[in-house]
């Protein structure tokens, strides 16, 4: 079972792959699992991306284990000669690579189904077959994750300085799912720990230097809470403006926000609609309030 983390330790993704570093596949996974956390009140705090090298793979790893945080690895977890996964994390933990004995029996269990469904005999000592055991070898100490697409299970380990790596496949279809099972599973207790709200409006013409000195105030004074500004020169409807807000823990983003609208007010800078966006299981989405002027 997984060792809870402290709630200052933060969630990571790497994503691993040539095939998305040379733009043959666009990543799909930063989008689903920040839509994953966010469904339960969590949030994703960094990812990384790195191609099929073992050496650049075992770097990363070794950092997210030598971390506190918890981490999600996708891709190269196969057993061809361009995955290079499970060794690196063996290489980045400093212990041997060895063929875990529930995968070996998920993967002779998915062997047998195949050959079933083909109408021909499991033959395990056939080249090809005892090639796919290669799947389960993980690191010692390494605990399964299943994957209930075909069985060929993903893993989980512990690093040195309490990180924890789940590794799952590249494939969506697989790595999802078996995503969700590690978030229900290990880290239900942490579930809301990170939800927050964003509170925010349109500010039409603005410019972003004039604005600093009021965000900058508004986090001086209101502790948690952070200011964000996005600039945009050609919006279909609002055409020149800069959304500016405050993100933060629920009950103190209100207080944050109304500091931000007196000042903006102040200022006589035209203001727009109001919006506001919830990282709460709960309250997933965005709405609009009514505009200021």
């Amino acid at each position: 079972m997984t060792t809870p983390h402290p709630l200052t330790s933060g969630f990571g993704l790497i994503v691993i792959g040539d095939e998305i570093l040379s733009g043959k596949r666009q990543d799909k996974h930063l989008t689903k699992v920040i839509e994953l956390l966010a469904a339960r009140g969590l949030r994703l705090r960094w990812a990384r991306y790195v191609g099929d090298d073992r050496d650049a793979i075992t770097d990363v790893l070794r950092q997210a284990f030598a971390s506190a945080d918890v981490v999600f690895a996708t891709g190269g977890i196969g057993a061809t000669p361009d995955d290079h996964t499970r060794q690196a994390a063996a290489a980045a933990l400093g212990v041997e690579a060895v063929l875990h004995p529930e995968a070996k029996a998920l993967i002779e269990q998915r062997m047998r189904e195949v050959a079933a469904e083909q109408g021909v005999p499991f033959e395990p000592d056939r080249p090809d077959n005892v090639h796919r055991l290669n799947m389960g070898v993980f690191p010692r100490g390494a605990r399964i994750i299943p994957n209930p697409y075909n069985r060929i299970p993903g893993f989980s380990c512990d690093g040195p300085g309490g990180g924890t790596v789940h590794f799952v496949p590249g494939f969506p279809v697989m790595a999802w799912p078996m995503i969700e099972w590690v978030l229900d599973t290990h880290y239900r207790d942490r579930f809301g720990a990170d939800a927050q709200q964003e509170r925010s409006v349109i500010v039409f013409g603005g410019i972003e230097a004039t604005l600093t000195p009021l965000m900058e105030r508004i986090e001086a004074e209101h502790p948690g809470v952070k200011v964000f500004s996005l600039p945009s020169v050609d919006h279909p409807e609002y055409g020149r403006h800069i959304e500016l807000g405050v993100k933060g823990a629920a009950d103190a983003v209100g207080a944050a926000y109304d500091a931000l609208l007196t000042g903006l007010r102040a200022m006589s800078v035209r203001l727009g609609p109001e919006l506001v966006r919830s990282g709460d299981a709960s309250k997933q989405g965005m709405t609009h309030q009514n505009g200021s002027s």
